[in-house]
């Protein structure tokens, strides 16, 4: 069961003057939602603006998430060149497809797509990373080099499009600690964490071992269709 009409029109008419006068530097508002059948289920797309980076940012929604709980959420940052090209450098495009999949067997979930390429460090930036890595450096050091942190990335965003949703508590497909701490301190309630672990190539397992060592990512756990792991300490 998807969004209804009325659901549909109570989300647009809330936002037609939204305003966000308490944290007016994340806030976001719904301007559009339509039906998107896809290859891995049945979704709605909601179409958010940003006043905060002036960006498009996305909601893929499965089923009925107005006011739930444990809503399963994926949070996905963009990544051009292995979402839409394929790229074997990075593992961002087995995730979103991994989560789409599992989510649209589900009989709710959100796939949030935020517009934060390459860590938040934007595409230009990623490809200079990439042509520092080409010279040995790892993908913390690179981003280190080009005087980034090893992830720039913020959630606010994501937190502010889930109360714009009404959403009332998620359960968190990630590895990265980080994510799950950034959304915690947004206020956002995360009852478990659900592990999304791909299986690396030639090409990306040493990305995948530095995302784990270095960054902390929970890339050793196994993941059955029904798996809600602990949450890692946020303090």
């Amino acid at each position: 069961m998807s969004l209804s009409r009325p659901q549909v029109d109570e989300l647009l008419e809330e936002n037609v003057d939204h305003v966000c006068p308490d944290s007016p530097e994340t806030c976001v508002r719904i301007v559009a939602v339509a039906d998107l059948p896809t290859r891995f289920g049945i979704y709605q797309v909601v179409a958010f603006w940003s006043s905060h980076d002036r960006r498009e940012h996305a909601a893929f929604v499965h089923g009925d998430v107005l006011r739930r709980e444990a809503v399963p959420v994926r949070i996905h940052s963009e990544c051009l060149t292995g979402d839409a090209i394929g790229s074997l450098r990075c593992d961002c495009r087995d995730q979103l497809t991994e989560s789409l999949e599992r989510i649209g067997k589900m009989p709710s979930g959100i796939v949030l797509y935020l517009r934060q390429e390459g860590r938040g460090i934007g595409f230009a930036n990623k490809i200079r990373a990439y042509q520092l890595q080409d010279q040995g450096y790892d993908t913390v050091q690179a981003n280190e080099l080009l005087g980034f942190r090893p992830d720039e990335r913020d959630y606010g965003i994501a937190a502010h499009m889930l109360g714009s949703l009404h959403v009332e508590s998620i359960r968190i497909m990630t590895n990265n600690p980080h994510k799950i701490q950034d959304l915690q301190e947004h206020g956002v309630k995360i009852e478990g964490r659900i592990p999304l672990v791909v299986p690396p190539n030639e090409l990306n397992r040493l990305y995948l071992e530095t995302k784990k060592k270095r960054m902390g990512h929970m890339l050793d756990i196994e993941q059955p269709d029904d798996l809600v792991g602990d949450l890692p300490d946020a303090k």
